[in-house]
């Protein structure tokens, strides 16, 4: 029987810091999306298993489920760049097991929107001949969005 007060002692284990949102960030900030998915517009995600040793550092990576079109290679690349934190655990050394899903999204696109104005190129001065934002009758403007 386990007496109150007495704290169960667990090995350390290497950990990321800052959490999930700090490991999204990172993806998005150094994701290069390979050319050949963009071309064939792949989408889905790169579940990887692997193990960190007692260091931090991420060892023996394998694709468990992959996409192909250098997605893979991508999701390794990136995947060797984490740095756990170290851990002592009196003298024991521990490699931990651990699975991670890198998501591949295509980026959105940005719409370009172009701004024309046809008309007089002499600057509009406020006066009779002109309206309320200083443009000479007859001037048109407008913009064209393209997606």
């Amino acid at each position: 029987m386990q007496k109150k007060g007495r704290k169960k002692k667990f090995l350390k284990l290497p950990r990321l810091g800052g959490g999930r949102e700090l490991l999204k960030k990172f993806f998005s900030e150094n994701m290069v999306y390979p050319e050949k998915a963009l071309e064939n517009k792949i989408e889905g995600d790169v579940i990887i298993r692997y193990k960190v040793n007692s260091k931090g550092d991420v060892v023996e990576p394998k694709i468990e489920k992959g996409l192909g079109y250098g997605c893979d290679e991508e999701a390794l690349r990136l995947l060797q760049l984490l740095k756990y934190q170290a851990v002592k655990n009196k003298g024991v050394r521990v490699k931990t097991r651990n699975r991670m899903k890198i998501p591949f999204r295509l980026p959105k696109k940005v719409k370009k929107q172009y701004r024309y104005t046809y008309g007089s190129t002499e600057k509009a001065e406020k006066s009779e001949n002109t309206d309320s934002q200083g443009k000479k009758p007859g001037t048109y403007n407008y913009t064209i969005t393209i997606s």
